[in-house]
């Protein structure tokens, strides 16, 4: 049934950081009901920012559409909500209107820059809130030029989990003085939040940090595949040149960054000696920190994560399984993406009854 059985959440359909700690709380058990806009283009079933929960439609310009939705969250214990700062306050559906109605509500908002402040209106992608919060800069390239990360971080590490973290904090609150509060998260604050420990590691002559160091970094091999290497301790850097035949006595002091460039053109050469998937077999019982580039089809076949259960089959496709585990409360399997509306009748009826678990 998974840990958060019980708990009811209303999700006002937005972007993907609010879909996806919509999709984290279904994961672990939560029920999770949709607000969708009559005409909404149906997410595909196998969609992971869909999966796992309920869909009611509802016209947010309209009186009886803000009826319906304000009766289903007067029986949620949270409401997530991604729209633009001072959007829900102008439809009638802002933190302050339920505080009569459902005072134990949980108000869990995600945006770009907050919910107030200069920036607070403006506009922004992923990248933009990187770059200000000082996190795009630890990931320069090896010619210094900050490029983005292939996952959007402040997107779903830095807001959707930041909303996440934040509705299970003011939950656990509630649990003691019954009472609700507001849940305010920022992805330009958590993009802050994730670069910290890069920034504290910066601030220290002769530490490493991401993409710096010819032994942390991804080398091109013969078929046009890559390895990872993160050979940082010495006892991992010493099992990496062994396996690429190399002696570190006649290799540039890797401890002199001056020797850098030189360094990692001696690992690339040996590297494109061979296919990916023969070094993949030369590390793969070896403690060296290299393992393969994998597309994310690949990811779902490797044998490690096979074993794990990584990975789960939903419509079809491949999706990441729930995550973390639990012992006693396993999360249940994740459900195809609903088509909207499929719930409009169905999930208000089932919040009124009173026979339902509630959470604390």
């Amino acid at each position: 049934m998974g840990p958060l059985n019980g708990v009811r959440v209303v999700e006002l359909a937005s972007g993907a950081p609010c879909a996806f700690a919509a999709t984290l709380l279904a994961d672990l058990g939560a029920d999770v009901v949709r607000i969708d806009r009559p005409g909404a283009a149906a997410s595909a079933p196998a969609d992971p920012l869909g999966r796992s929960r309920r869909s009611v439609t509802a016209d947010l310009k309209n009186p009886d559409g803000i009826r319906q939705v304000r009766a289903l969250v007067d029986r949620a214990d949270v409401l997530l909500e991604g729209l633009r700062p001072g959007a829900c306050e102008r439809l009638g559906l802002g933190p302050e209107s339920f505080a009569d109605s459902n005072p134990r509500l949980v108000y869990a908002r995600v945006s770009g820059w907050g919910q107030s402040g200069p920036w607070a209106q403006r506009s922004g992608h992923d990248i933009s809130f990187l770059a200000l919060a000082g996190a795009l800069h630890s990931d320069a390239d090896a010619a210094g030029s900050p490029s983005p990360p292939s996952t959007y971080l402040s997107t779903f590490a830095g807001g959707g989990l930041l909303q996440v973290l934040g509705v299970l904090a003011a939950l656990h609150e509630r649990s003691r003085s019954g009472r609700g509060q507001v849940v305010d998260a920022a992805m330009v604050d958590g993009a802050a939040l994730l670069e910290v420990m890069v920034r504290q590691w910066r601030e220290n002559p002769g530490n490493v940090t991401v993409t710096d160091a010819p032994f942390y970094t991804t080398y091109a091999c013969q078929d046009g595949g890559h390895v990872a290497v993160g050979a940082i301790e010495p006892r991992f850097y010493d099992a990496l040149c062994a396996q690429l035949d190399l002696d570190p006595a006649d290799l540039p002091d890797r401890a002199e960054q001056a020797n850098w460039p030189a360094l990692r053109g001696r690992i690339a050469e040996a590297f494109r000696t061979r296919p990916r998937d023969h070094w993949a077999k030369v590390f793969a019982d070896r403690d060296a920190c290299v393992v393969p580039v994998l597309t994310p089809g690949e990811a779902a076949e490797h044998p490690a994560l096979r074993e794990r259960a990584t990975f789960t089959e939903v419509a079809g496709r491949p999706q990441p399984s729930p995550a973390p585990r639990f012992s006693r409360t396993p999360p249940p399997a994740p459900r195809p993406a609903p088509a909207p509306g499929a719930d409009t009748d169905a999930a208000p009826q089932d919040w009124k009854r009173e026979d339902r678990p509630r959470s604390a």
